[in-house]
């Protein structure tokens, strides 16, 4: 590597630190930690994690540097307050957007959710989110999360996929927690096998579908237990009254969802659009099988280690759950699969990868001035 390029900060848009955390914060988190943790000083201190005011430096940034920037607050803190602090150096995005005006970032976009499902976001949102998009792609260096990302954002932004690195989600965060098996008691889920879904109520979760099914599958002795925002109001909204056995748990902790996953008969994913696919690694690596949507990132992401059906088909939703209570499914089998597969995926690796892809940015030379995006 040049010299110069060598020697070049590096930053880090920790927006993410003060936000929940869901799918895209923790794949920022972990990344993070993995570079926190492989650096040697020397190296480490060209790394900066750059966040809002307000938001702290977490415990388990152990070497790179933290810095508190700017005065104002999300996007128009990206947009301006992360733009001028990082501007003479490479900045990485790892949550779906950055500033536009910075000319050398990688910034990674997890899917194309908003372009395939715009229903799924209020308008200003997915309005603003498709146009950032757009611009992103004409001026940042991009990665995704999966190979399928990869094509959609390629067809979709008109960007060539072999410009679109990837860098995948991982698994072995789980393995660091234990569970809180409080959980079962709490939700009288003792004596009886459950369905375990995990997700928010977003369209493309299809989580109606999946309730459906299970009511379908008529088995008062089993329940299906839904783990994620306003599950009780949006089945209701869209279903009516439930029976007792359809459980709601609105949000919990990593370690409550870890106990879940332990003693669920089988998750229940039925997803009609990902753009990767967490909760199926993450049950596949703690043994609890895993009955799937047919769609192409599951299929990408868990290959032969679940079982499949078809999201937009009830029926074929409620036959898989019934193979698995009446146990026509080799669970043991299964589980074997499952926990195989995981071992692909670490946050080491995706780690490494993305460093790799920053080290490529640093050897590019261009800023972009302000006056090319039609500001003077």
């Amino acid at each position: 590597m040049p010299a110069e390029a060598s020697s070049r900060q590096i930053f880090i848009n920790g927006r993410f630190l003060g936000r929940p955390v869901t799918g895209v914060e923790r794949f920022a988190g972990m990344i993070v930690r993995e570079i926190d943790a492989a650096l040697a000083p020397v190296d480490a201190a060209r790394f900066t994690v750059l966040a809002p005011q307000g938001v702290a430096r977490p415990d388990w940034l152990k070497n790179i540097g933290f810095e508190n920037t700017g005065s104002r607050s999300g996007h128009v803190w990206e947009q301006t307050d992360l733009w001028r602090a990082a501007r003479h150096g490479v900045l990485v995005n790892l949550c779906n957007s950055g500033p536009v005006l910075h000319g050398r970032q990688l910034t990674v976009l997890h899917d194309a959710l908003v372009y395939r499902h715009p229903e799924n976001f209020s308008r200003a949102y997915g309005a603003f989110h498709r146009l950032l998009g757009r611009m992103l792609a004409k001026r940042a260096n991009l990665a995704t999360v999966s190979d399928f990302s990869r094509q959609e954002l390629s067809k979709l932004l008109g960007v060539g996929v072999e410009r679109i690195g990837l860098v995948p989600n991982a698994v072995d965060h789980v393995l660091g927690v234990a569970p809180d098996m409080a959980v079962i008691k709490k939700f009288d889920l003792e004596t009886r096998p459950f369905f375990l879904f995990v997700g928010s109520p977003a369209n493309n979760k299809n989580r109606a579908n999946a309730i459906r099914a299970f009511v379908a599958l008529d088995r008062p002795d089993v329940a299906l237990v839904m783990v994620g925002g306003a599950a009780s109001t949006f089945a209701k909204s869209l279903l009516g009254d439930l029976p007792a056995n359809v459980v709601s748990t609105g949000r919990l902790t990593d370690e409550e969802i870890q106990a879940l996953y332990v003693r669920a008969a089988a998750l229940v994913f039925p997803s009609v659009y990902e753009g990767f696919g967490i909760p199926p690694l993450e049950a596949m690596a703690l043994g609890c099988p895993v009955i799937a949507s047919d769609i192409p990132p599951v299929r990408e992401v868990c290959r032969d280690a679940v079982t499949y059906f078809d999201p937009h088909h009830v029926a074929s939703i409620s036959s898989a759950m019934r193979d698995v209570i009446d146990g026509t499914v080799d669970i043991a089998a299964v589980r074997e699969r499952g926990v195989a597969r995981t071992r692909d995926f670490s946050w080491k690796k995706s780690a490494e990868r993305l460093l790799a892809m920053v080290a490529d940015v640093e050897r590019e030379n261009r800023i972009l001035h302000p006056s090319e995006v039609g500001i003077r």
